[in-house]
């Protein structure tokens, strides 16, 4: 698209940094329009490959989250026991 925009302006009669900066921002409002239909299949595949890896992660957050709730329960347990253990000696 810029080698046609510059090719384009150039013969229209634009010259140097004009050319240059013209031939840009044709260039980019050509290149949004024109190329719209393939960017939104390429974020829709990226979507969906997304979507495949963050439900992995859930799950494997959700399995740290369950472990960290059995450790959390099992030290309270402990901790339960020992105050009991030390009330029952000290009274």
């Amino acid at each position: 698209m810029l080698v046609v925009s510059l090719a384009v302006l150039y013969l229209c009669g634009a010259r140097g940094l004009l050319l240059l900066v013209l031939a840009f921002v044709v260039s980019a409002v050509l290149s949004y329009i024109l190329l719209s239909r393939q960017r939104e299949k390429m974020a829709a595949a990226l979507n969906g490959r997304l979507g495949k890896a963050a439900g992995k992660v859930t799950g494997k957050a959700a399995e740290f989250k369950d472990r960290l709730d059995e450790g959390t329960a099992s030290e309270d347990e402990a901790n339960d026991a020992a105050r009991t253990e030390s009330a029952n000696t000290a009274g």
